[in-house]
Formats: C-alpha cells, structure tokens, sequence
C-alpha cells in the first residue's frame, strides 16, 4: 500500500496490513499523545511513546502482521462514580493503546455508517446534549413515560463469542479478529497479579467504546423493529412510550431479550418505568414551567 488516500471500499482497507500501516499508525501515535494518560503495567509514559516506537516498533509491526504479537495486561484502576460505588478501568500499555486506536481508525469507517441515529455516544458528532435533546422532542410528542433500562455493569460483562460474531459479520481478516479477541482477553494486573478474563470489555482503552457500539447496535435494531422510540448513550438508554401500561410491557419485554439473547444483566433496582420529570438521562431531569413548557435542567446530584 502506498501513501496515499484510500477508503474502506479499497479491498485492502480492513486488513491487518492497514492497520499497521504508517499513517495509520502516526495518526494512532497523535491520538494517543493527545489524550495523554497515565503508563501501562511496563511503566512506559506517554513522553516516551515515540523513542519506544522508533526502537520496537518494527518488531510490533511484523508480530502482529505474523499473528503472534501478545498484548501486556491491562492495569487495574477504580474510580468512584458520582452516585457511589466505583467503575473499574483498565488502562492498556502505551503501545497497546497506540495498536487499539490503529484499530479503531481502521474499524470505525466499517462499523459506523451500521449503527442506529439513535445511538449518540462514542460517535464523531454526537453528543450527550444531542441525546437530551431528542429525548425532549419525544416527551413533546406525546411520549410521557420513559423506560430506563440500567445494565449493571455492561462493560464488565460482555459476552466475548457474541460480540465477536457481531464483529466477524463484518470483518473478514483473521488476524484482525484475533488480534481484538487478544485484547478482551488480556488479563487484568492487581496487586502484581494477573487475572485472566473470559467477559467484558473493561474501560480504559481505545477500542472499547466502538465495541460497546457495536454490541449494542443489535438493541437498537432489535427497538427500531419494535416501533419504539428512544435514545441510546453507551449503556444508558431511554425508551419513550405513550402509557404507563406500555412502559412496564416494554421494561419487561426489553429485558428478556437483553439478558437472553445478548447476555447482558439489567440492574431492576435502578432499571424502571417513570415520568419524564422523575426520570434522569445522562445527568439531565425534566420538568414543566407554569406555562407548561417542556424543558430541561442539569440534576446536579448526578453531574
């Protein structure tokens, strides 16, 4: 492949070969410099990334173009969430971040143009507000009762054979479907040891929002095949009804498909059906004026 612009239609854009390709892999190494972060389990910095590139990176490139590269384990980190409790992270090495995000270079142009208007995070362009907003515009409808669906701990519990079904569906490379399952399987180091995982797609890393995305995309499929309305962020999602009636048939119909066919686990303490004003979505509650107009606020106790 020559340096020049190609796209997705090329026949050679999803292999392993583009994804180790120089500009794929300088504008990785620009990203990753960006984002800044904290070291892997090899303590390598991000100030260090180039130098570190420059010496191994040859060595990285041929072993994962040869399938036999093994990503580090991902070091453990938790962090409170805002309404208690904590959410685990698992941050990469430096240079496993750089390969993830080579990835997602490569996989995004695939997988995007695939995923539902509904689905609002993760994505160029979109945003939380964009998702609130719509929520809104529903709510103006006619639609007075929200179902909130919480899937506890999602990115703890993806089913690794289905979300690599769903990714294999698009990619054909081989090595490129190995080299992702590597990395949901790399362990994760705490306290000097490695725990080996056979679930979940920790968060930390480059490659795992575009995963939940793609895990997720089979929910938005499976709501727009319904008729319903709703607004996805990640794993918050909002479903819009008009009765309260509809509400809890949904709730309950929604998570015997999520638990049985994707295998994921719905919270029912935090799961549930409400008016929009007692409902919040992605840290934002509704409510009326006196003049009846719907609008929005900020619920600072879930900033």
């Amino acid at each position: 492949m020559t340096n020049r612009e190609w796209t997705k239609a090329d026949p050679e854009w999803c292999r392993i070969e583009t994804v180790m390709h120089g500009m794929i892999i300088e504008e990785a190494i620009q990203k990753v410099i960006a984002n800044h972060g904290s070291a892997g389990v090899d303590h390598v910095t991000v100030d260090e990334l180039r130098d570190h590139w420059k010496q191994h990176g040859g060595t990285i490139r041929q072993k994962i173009i040869n399938g036999t590269y093994i990503p580090l384990p991902v070091k453990r980190v938790d962090i409170p969430k805002p309404n208690g409790g904590t959410r685990m992270l698992g941050i990469p090495s430096i240079i496993d971040r750089v390969i993830q995000q080579a990835l997602v270079n490569v996989l995004t142009p695939m997988f995007d143009p695939q995923f539902s208007d509904n689905s609002y995070g993760f994505r160029q362009g979109r945003s939380a507000q964009m998702a609130v907003l719509k929520a809104q515009e529903y709510i103006k409808q006619g639609y007075k009762w929200v179902v909130e669906l919480d899937l506890s701990k999602f990115f703890d519990r993806v089913n690794h054979d289905i979300l690599m079904s769903r990714i294999a569906k698009v990619v054909d490379d081989k090595k490129i479907l190995k080299l992702i399952r590597q990395y949901l399987n790399a362990g994760i180091m705490e306290n000097g040891l490695v725990k080996p995982r056979s679930e979940g797609v920790p968060q930390g890393g480059p490659l795992s929002p575009l995963l939940s995305n793609i895990m997720l995309t089979e929910l938005d499929r499976e709501l727009e095949k319904r008729g319903h309305k709703f607004c996805r962020y990640a794993d918050d999602c909002n479903i819009y009804v008009k009765s309260e009636e509809a509400a809890k048939r949904v709730l309950e119909s929604v998570t015997k498909y999520l638990e049985g066919g994707l295998k994921l686990r719905v919270n029912r303490d935090k799961s549930g059906t409400f008016r929009p004003y007692e409902s919040v979505f992605l840290g934002y509650t509704f409510h009326r004026y006196v003049q009846h107009v719907l609008s929005w606020r900020r619920n600072q106790s879930n900033g």
